[in-house]
């Protein structure tokens, strides 16, 4: 595995891993998106791998949880923000609740950006958006959760 494939690969099973919470299932569900990539010619021949494989694993991601029938997704995203040391449990209750009062497309958003670090850039391409459209959209999903925090 090259390193761009690797750094690819890491990403991908972050993103995995904040939206179900289980490093094998999380392992599974990256090897899986990756191993349709791979079927997948056209998309990395057009330079649109990253755009398929967080499109993928999101779909799988999904199929996973109506599986599990689980009532809703845990996001572990303030172990990105802060580390455990960093964050009283008091905070890190209110960051998970404050987090909870996102939409669920909010809350992806800054799981992409952030959690998985995807430049914004690409972040656009990969929702079809403009960068502009894209800052706006995370500026005002921040915003929210500032105002909760408050």
């Amino acid at each position: 595995m090259s390193m761009d494939e690797k750094a690819l690969y890491d990403k991908i099973y972050r993103y995995c891993y904040y939206r179900l919470g289980q490093v094998q299932t999380a392992e599974d569900i990256t090897q899986e998106a990756f191993l349709r990539l791979w079927e997948c010619r056209d998309y990395r021949e057009q330079g649109k791998a990253l755009q398929y494989l967080y499109t993928t694993a999101r779909h799988l991601c999904i199929d996973e949880y109506r599986r599990r029938r689980a009532q809703s997704l845990t996001w572990k995203m303030e172990e990105q923000l802060a580390a455990p040391a960093e964050l009283e449990p008091e905070l890190r209750l209110g960051l998970r609740q404050a987090l909870e009062t996102l939409s669920e497309d909010e809350r992806e958003l800054l799981a992409l950006r952030y959690a998985s670090e995807i430049p914004l850039g690409e972040l656009a391409k990969m929702l079809g958006i403009s960068r502009f459209a894209a800052r706006r959209r995370i500026m005002a999903a921040l915003e929210k959760l500032r105002a909760q925090l408050e």
